[in-house]
């Protein structure tokens, strides 16, 4: 039995990468935690608009001759502007959070587009935008259920796919040193990591662990070629000074496995 599906993303540089499919429990679990953090928000607006609307509407009553018109449009702009935090919620994070909602980073999953790349305003309001069609009688649960890359119908419009974030793997050929360790908590100070995409991190995964059967001309060559790379990614000035290549991408491994949001 196939417990976990897999998929296989291919680079610009012509590398193949393998990652997990959320799966519809990590998604069940996100959005939980997504919907307890929405209804929350929404409570706090009625409460709020209940009060506001209130007031203006005994303001106006009395001034006005037709009062009912004005709390039938107070009723219509509850409504639009409900709507309007319910998609926002997640536009808003999977936009900035880089594919993520707190729920998802919770779930430790993330969306990313069908080639692995990050999502942007477009994809992540699509989703938003035909979310309520695949809560509607579960449609967005069976379709991810019976397709083979568990896409909901928001995903197949936007082109999106939803994957479980990257954990430590232990290998006997992947070590880290006691200086990428405090460099990493340097680096989680000075730096915003969460712009590396899955298939960053597993091109630097993929360097650290064969790194050892290099050459040193090639590794040298390569480790600074990454570092370089990550460098720009996360907007630093430069590597960080006496630091080498691979001291600062084995910090960037750590690093990427605990985002700070």
């Amino acid at each position: 039995m196939r417990f976990f599906n897999r998929i296989t993303f291919q680079t610009p540089e012509s590398v193949e990468l393998e990652f997990t499919l959320a799966g519809i429990g990590n998604r069940a679990l996100a959005l939980l935690i997504d919907y307890t953090i929405l209804v929350v928000t929404l409570l706090v607006f009625l409460l709020t608009w209940t009060i506001f609307s209130t007031q203006l509407f005994n303001f106006f009553e009395g001034l006005i001759t037709n009062a009912r018109n004005l709390g039938i449009w107070l009723i219509a702009i509850f409504f639009l502007i409900t709507f309007a935090i319910y998609i926002g919620y997640f536009v808003f994070f999977e936009t900035l959070w880089f594919g993520q909602t707190p729920g998802k980073w919770v779930a430790k999953i993330r969306v990313v587009r069908d080639d692995g790349r990050l999502i942007g305003l477009q994809q992540a309001t699509l989703r938003a935008l035909l979310r309520p069609f695949d809560e509607t009688l579960f449609i967005g649960a069976f379709l991810i259920m019976l397709g083979s890359r568990e896409k909901r119908l928001g995903d197949l419009v936007a082109g999106t796919i939803v994957i479980q974030a990257q954990t430590p793997t232990a290998s006997a050929t992947l070590a880290i040193s006691e200086q990428a360790k405090t460099l990493h908590k340097q680096l989680v100070e000075i730096a915003d990591l969460s712009p590396l995409m899955p298939d960053d991190f597993a091109v630097i995964r993929e360097y650290l662990q064969r790194r050892g059967a290099m050459s040193f001309k090639a590794r040298a060559s390569l480790s600074l070629k990454l570092a370089e790379q990550v460098v720009a990614i996360i907007n630093l000035e430069k590597l960080p000074e006496a630091v080498t290549p691979d001291i600062f991408l084995e910090a960037i491994y750590l690093g990427y496995q605990k985002p700070e949001f």
